[in-house]
């Protein structure tokens, strides 16, 4: 088993992390690094399939929390995409060597995104799995009830209920504001590298529209979308962890 480790970075944070390292003779195929959904983390289902995936495959993997997520410091109220997308910067820079595939789950996608924009080198590829960019633009004052938008005002934050967590999901004025600063979809990207997205035909979470609109956005001339009939937003039957290990290995080839 793969143990938990703590990668510190500038401002004081701790990020946890779990690290597959791969063959260390002939040629290397890229590492392959998971960015987990909003709130959840690296011991989810998919996260540990690659992990296994990688270990029997002698891949270089990586899989980290956020701050304010699982086993990493912090507080998810606290934190916003821009803190997301630092910590994914600071832990693959310093963790990783060469290219690597970036695994991007819901939230995951939209900080894969943003990190590719920025490091186009360090990315061979990307595979969006319910890709969610741009998702804080649905908490628009026009987007709300007089109700939500009075909260925003008086609390500085909006509670959903969520099937996925115990808790109520918070989503805070500031992440709000810090999304709307770190939006993809809002125009053309140049983003060149292979690309295949995947979402289920009945993820109630983040709409088809989403995912069609990336590869509509994306410059990449090696982009691939594939709806998958009966599939929730979780993605995470054996028949969708053999289509993400063959996105990955499909990637892989082509380097």
């Amino acid at each position: 088993m793969v143990k938990t480790r703590f990668y510190k970075i500038d401002d004081g944070q701790k990020l946890a992390f779990s690290q597959v390292i791969g063959a260390k003779k002939g040629k290397k195929s890229p590492g392959v690094v998971f960015l987990s959904g909003l709130k959840s983390d690296k011991e989810g289902t998919k996260a540990l399939f690659l992990s296994n995936w990688a270990e029997e495959n002698k891949r270089d993997f990586l899989r980290f929390d956020y701050r304010g997520h699982g086993a990493s410091s912090g507080q998810f109220e606290d934190t916003s995409i821009s803190d997301w997308l630092e910590d994914t910067t600071k832990i693959i820079i310093g963790l990783t060597s060469g290219p690597q595939i970036l695994v991007g789950s819901s939230l995951g996608g939209w900080i894969s995104l943003l990190f590719t924009r920025l490091y186009p080198k360090k990315v061979a590829g990307i595979v969006g799995i319910a890709a969610a960019p741009d998702f804080t633009t649905k908490y628009m004052p026009n987007n709300l009830t007089i109700n939500q938008r009075q909260s925003l005002k008086s609390e500085g934050k909006l509670s959903f209920h969520s099937e996925y967590f115990d808790q109520p999901l918070v989503i805070t004025q500031k992440l709000i504001d810090d999304g709307n600063k770190n939006l993809i979809l809002d125009k053309q990207q140049t983003i060149n590298c292979p690309i295949r997205l995947f979402h289920g035909s009945l993820d109630d979470d983040v709409p088809l529209s989403t995912s069609i609109e990336i590869l509509n956005k994306l410059s990449s001339n090696d982009i691939q979308l594939q709806i998958i009939k009966g599939i929730d937003h979780r993605f995470s039957t054996p028949y969708c962890l053999d289509l993400i290990k063959e996105a990955l290995e499909q990637i892989s080839l082509s380097q």
